[in-house]
């Protein structure tokens, strides 16, 4: 009998977790259904239900602002089961992914099996990852599409290095979140260099890097095209729009500026729950809850030292993709922790993975039981106080 690949049965037992967490539930916050029906029917406005569900209202049709790749992944389902199709199901299964492909990365890097569990634990209980994909909202389960392409888009480069592979998991990464749009420069530095960081060129890399870029170039006038059928031109301008409609937001300009660095540092490394007199005894508000309480086991990741080519690559990854986050003018409210922290997180869980090919320090396993303790608890409390199942 074939012996069944580890990281699919790390995925089996996330899936089931995740399930069980999620309490079943079908979320009403389901756009991404909405949409998959719009495309089934051969247009790409929605058929709005009401102010409940976020949509851009533009010229006089209803539109979905998030990058698509959720409703193309659910349009088999939504072609069978309809309104009724339950999108949180397919969250679990792409948190159940992200989480398969974080071990097969690890095994790859050589880290054993007991610190290669940790360090999944962690991404999946001691990040956002396992809160968004048990509620499978929207927005949520866009983060949740991009941590789980993005696990296979390194996983493919820490591997066989296939260009078109590379491409097609960074393109679904950034048609869940347009943030790791920026990653697409790294990934071609990681396909074009060998184990010291040299630029190859050889015959490998530059078939990796041509098969790369063609599979880019579909992708890109698919976009262009979407972006025209939506808005009348070849420019993404829904954020920009909302951001002209939300009252948080201003009536001109970008919704990215500097001038919301301050509110995001204090969102992603200061903002604490609410200490209670009573049972539960903590409230995590609705803004969010700092990196620093939730998952300080990051810290991890700053102790990676080789290999220099990966460690490089990496930090920049993280620097790219958290930048437009800093400068943003929500936090990603309402929430628990910091979930736009999962627009970075997928890059430092590999540099942690660096760090466990050696060894994971006694600090380092408390930081990850805590942060893993921490993420249950918002997951619980959620359920409980917020969006009970019953």
């Amino acid at each position: 009998m074939r012996r069944v690949k580890p990281s699919l049965a790390i995925g089996v037992v996330a899936f089931l977790v995740t399930l069980i967490v999620a309490h079943g539930r079908n979320t009403p916050y389901n756009n991404y259904v909405l949409l998959a029906q719009a495309f089934l029917h051969g247009h790409v406005w929605i058929d709005w239900p009401g102010a409940y569900i976020d949509a851009l209202a533009y010229n006089g049709a209803h539109y979905v602002i998030e990058a698509p790749l959720p409703a193309l992944l659910l349009l088999p389902f939504v072609a069978v089961f309809g309104a009724a199709t339950n999108q949180t199901l397919l969250a679990c299964a792409l948190a159940a992914i992200a989480i398969g492909a974080t071990y097969e990365l690890g095994e790859r890097w050589g880290v054993s099996r007991a610190r290669n569990l940790w360090i999944c634990a962690f991404l999946l209980a001691g990040t956002d990852l396992l809160w968004c994909a048990m509620l499978g909202d929207v927005w949520f389960i866009a983060h949740v599409s991009a941590v789980c392409f993005t696990m296979l888009a390194l996983c493919e480069l820490a591997g066989k290095k296939r260009g078109w592979l590379v491409a097609l998991w960074a393109v679904c990464a950034l048609a869940s979140r347009f943030t790791f749009v920026l990653a697409l420069p790294i990934y071609a530095y990681l396909l074009a260099t060998d184990g010291d960081g040299l630029f190859a060129l050889s015959a490998r890399a530059r078939s990796a890097l041509l098969a790369f870029g063609a599979a880019l170039v579909p992708f890109a006038a698919l976009f262009v095209w979407y972006n025209y059928v939506r808005w009348g031109t070849w420019s993404d301008i829904g954020y920009t729009a909302w951001y002209h409609q939300d009252q948080a937001g201003m009536p001109t300009g970008s919704p990215f500026r500097l001038m919301y660095l301050p509110y995001q540092l204090v969102s992603f490394f200061v903002q604490a729950p609410t200490i209670l007199p009573v049972f539960p005894w903590l409230r995590p508000e609705l803004g969010g809850v700092a990196l620093t309480w939730t998952s300080p086991a990051l810290l991890l990741a700053f102790f990676a030292r080789k290999p220099l080519r990966w460690v490089s690559a990496l930090w920049i990854l993280v620097v790219l993709c958290a930048a437009p986050n800093f400068v943003y003018y929500v936090n990603g409210f309402a929430q628990f922790g910091m979930r736009h922290a999962l627009d970075f997180e997928p890059f430092l869980v590999a540099l942690m993975l660096l760090v466990a090919r050696e060894r994971i320090p006694r600090w380092g396993y408390a930081l990850i039981a805590y942060s893993c303790a921490a993420g249950l608890w918002g997951c619980w409390y959620w359920n409980a106080f917020i969006r009970p199942t019953n």
